[in-house]
């Protein structure tokens, strides 16, 4: 191949250069089943002859809803794009009402869904949809199975057309719809076309250094744009993918495969680190010593040792001593974990960057395909609380209000069916984020907030409040918090306390409490609360720091609805729900 030019160019190029034996690699019932390279260009050509035997055409349009990530959903994908139709992949935790918009916004003709709970949802609206037939991936009784599709492209005497189809691919054509998740109103398709995301796939896989062979843990969810990049990416460079049985088994699935990376989003990491730090809180005597003197030498890691040789001394000590048995909960062979979706606090930057286990911040959206800049511990490409340098053949410009603006070949076709939304966000060849960030003079990136989430107080002082809640989830004591304030006369927030650290925290302080409701009352925690944000008050002027807080009394999922389905927050959805808390706080 002289060079790969679509998304289905990946695998062939895989075959040709550094074909795997276990090229993807999902459990079922407790065992790894290993699909070779050869094994799954195969599968993928007979999905592609079944497809043409159901008369799917070029740009019909095909759903895929997975719960988890598995080798069936990647061979689809392929199936699908060689038929020069498109693949719409929708989150799974969405509602039926939320399916039935996106379904019919897409016109998708056919859906394959991966378990019994989505099939449900599915079938609760399928009557009102234009849908052919539902396939699924897991073996449900009276249900149409994938591998029916499978049967149908066993006959290969029509493959010539399968080719025919490839070959009117253009790169410049769509192959994807990606609906938004959306913090406020309807689901947008982004549509990104083949030369979208392999340029994307090409810029980045320059900046992360991968070698054939290597593992890759897989479970973010592979809907979203972020760790489908990955996937080609690792189909390119020949890394074997295992994909984790759930989020609550990463760490025993990453114990079994010792994978080299794997992409994270910083809510996982602050999860990780807590729960680090509760069982370090558990050790007694010099081992809880050693521990956090550790963790402390870990907060003050800097790249490229520019802290000098005492500092890296101690480092080498802490690593021995304490990180490496960090290294150890995720296989003991990380080289790089990305991060994306959000911004990740620098200290956990530092202290997984001390344990050895580099967290590559990326930044990027949906519409860019999504990589803007990545990264790369290498070559002085790294520098912490920054999200990399710009990925080769993308251009960034700040616009005079502090927007981030992104030009490429990575930036989207534009919003299906809405061209008014699409001129919205385009100024000329420009894409315009909602970001707002600045460039240092290393020309490394840096995200400071969301421009719609900027607000200003009564007093006319803008507030950024994304910047601030960062620094306020540096406390073990909050799990979730919301800054609000737009046209009042101070900032206050809405905290979900961590609850499991703060029931911990209760029990060794001999707070009593029978409930949840009963410990979020408890004067005792309202003070503890009020000294964590009178401490990271001090980063902020005094037209930031938050005067008030209210406690909200259940944890924000996603199922319901603070959350996106990528862990941020629903701000409208968070204020409504916690409307009285507001009033409580600003008219009491």
């Amino acid at each position: 191949m002289a060079e790969i030019t679509k998304l289905f160019d990946f695998p062939y190029h895989q075959l040709k250069n550094h074909k795997l034996e276990k090229s993807f690699n999902t459990k079922y019932h407790g065992v790894w089943k290993s699909t070779s390279t050869q094994e799954f260009i195969d599968q993928a050509n007979a999905i592609s002859r079944g497809l043409l035997r159901l008369d799917v055409k070029p740009n019909d349009k095909i759903a895929v809803i997975s719960s988890t990530n598995r080798t069936e959903w990647n061979v689809l994908d392929i199936g699908v794009l060689q038929t020069g139709a498109q693949n719409v992949p929708i989150y799974p935790t969405i509602s039926s009402e939320d399916y039935k918009y996106i379904l019919n916004h897409s016109e998708a003709t056919y859906c394959f869904v991966s378990d019994l709970e989505v099939l449900e949802k599915i079938n609760a609206i399928k009557v009102e949809t234009k849908l052919k037939a539902v396939y699924t991936f897991d073996a449900i009784e009276g249900e149409k199975h994938w591998s029916e599709v499978l049967k149908l492209g066993k006959d290969t005497s029509n493959q010539a057309l399968v080719e025919s189809r490839k070959d009117a691919v253009k790169p410049t054509d769509l192959a994807t719809l990606i609906y938004t998740s959306g913090t406020t109103g309807t689901p947008k398709g982004v549509m990104l076309s083949h030369d979208n995301i392999v340029s994307n796939v090409l810029g980045a896989q320059l900046r992360f250094p991968l070698k054939h062979g290597d593992k890759a843990l897989s479970f973010l969810p592979i809907c979203h744009i972020f760790e489908r990049v990955f996937l080609y990416l690792y189909q390119y460079a020949s890394i074997e993918i295992y994909f984790a049985e759930a989020m609550d088994k990463i760490g025993d699935n990453a114990k079994e495969v010792k994978p080299s990376t794997m992409t994270v989003v910083p809510r996982l990491v602050e999860k990780v680190y807590d729960k680090i730090m509760a069982k370090g809180a558990e050790l007694t005597g010099i081992k809880k010593i050693l521990f956090f003197w550790a963790v402390d030498v870990g907060s003050h890691f800097e790249t490229y040792k520019q802290n000098g040789w005492w500092y890296e001394l101690k480092l080498a000590i802490a690593r021995k001593l304490i990180f490496k048995k960090w290294q150890l909960a995720l296989g003991g062979n990380i080289v790089f974990m990305a991060s994306g979706s959000a911004a990740l606090q620098s200290r956990l930057g530092r202290i997984f960057a001390a344990a050895n286990m580099l967290i590559m911040e990326c930044y990027g959206l949906t519409e860019t395909s999504p990589g803007v800049s990545a990264s790369d511990r290498r070559n002085n490409g790294w520098k912490i609380g920054y999200v990399g340098k710009m990925i080769d053949g993308v251009e960034v410009k700040i616009a005079e209000d502090g927007e981030i603006l992104v030009k490429g070949p990575n930036v989207m076709m534009g919003y299906y069916k809405e061209p008014d939304k699409t001129a919205e966000v385009m100024t000329g060849n420009y894409f315009h984020t909602g970001d707002i960030g600045e460039i240092d003079s290393d020309g490394f990136l840096k995200i400071t907030d969301r421009k719609k989430e900027m607000f200003k107080t009564s007093g006319g002082k803008y507030v950024a409040p994304a910047l601030i809640e960062n620094q306020f989830k540096q406390s073990r004591f909050i799990d979730q918090i919301m800054v609000i304030g737009e046209g009042e006369k101070m900032p206050a927030a809405l905290i979900q306390i961590n609850f499991d650290f703060v029931k911990e925290w209760a029990r060794r302080h001999k707070v009593n409490f029978s409930s949840n409701e009963e410990l979020i009352k408890s004067a005792e925690l309202h003070e503890r609360i009020q000294s964590e944000i009178d401490k990271a008050n001090t980063n902020f002027g005094s037209w930031e720091q938050i005067k008030k807080f209210e406690i909200t009394p259940d944890v924000w999922t996603i199922e319901e609805g603070h959350l996106t389905p990528t862990l941020k927050l629903r701000r409208k959805i968070v204020k409504e729900k916690y409307a009285s808390l507001i009033e409580k706080i600003y008219r009491p």
